[in-house]
């Protein structure tokens, strides 16, 4: 892995590098930079699988951080390309002429965090949220409280038992281990 990261390195410029195991690393380029280090290593590197995309949403950075994460199935490793995106009119480069399935991730990263990828297929379509008009539900400003109180009916919780003393009472309810003070007894 660390001789892959150190030919990329000669290519791209890569400012961070997080090595999770022998087969796992985690690198970090510049928005220009992303899909091109995609590419390469699609193209190049043979990490042909695409497994997600995924995002973290740094609101107090104004940020967003998209991380793809490829797989190489013929040398078996992993590598996670990490890039930063404003999250103000949020756009990033699509990737879908590399994998079909990307759309459908971008697609959900559209919906879920407001994330534009200009001229990939079908991303302004509903996805999950058909009728949606708020701001996007992944998106950390989003008062998920605030919002079920007003779009659902409130309900009672139900109770929660101790697992230990629920068992106690069920297996020995007569046993002497299983007293309980009546309030009189208090």
């Amino acid at each position: 892995m660390k001789d892959l990261i150190n030919k990329l390195s000669l290519i791209f410029r890569i400012p961070a590098v997080d090595y999770q195991r022998d087969n796992l690393a985690f690198v970090t380029v510049e928005k220009v930079n992303a899909i091109d280090m995609l590419t390469h290593l699609k193209n190049i590197e043979g990490f042909s699988h695409l497994v997600l995309i995924s995002c973290v949403d740094w609101i107090e950075d104004d940020k967003f951080q998209l991380t793809y994460f490829l797989n190489n199935p013929v040398k078996k490793i992993d590598l996670a390309v990490r890039t930063m995106i404003s999250r103000e009119n949020a756009e990033m480069v699509s990737c879908h002429n590399l994998w079909r399935h990307v759309e459908t991730y971008q697609r959900e990263l559209r919906e879920m965090y407001g994330i534009d990828f200009p001229g990939s297929p079908g991303v302004n379509d509903n996805f999950i949220l058909e009728g949606w008009d708020q701001i996007p539900p992944m998106r950390r400003e989003f008062d998920t409280m605030k919002y079920s109180e007003e779009n659902f009916v409130f309900r009672d919780g139900r109770s929660t038992n101790d697992p230990a003393k629920y068992m106690m009472d069920k297996l020995y309810p007569n046993s002497p281990l299983n007293f309980q003070a009546t309030e009189d007894e208090k």
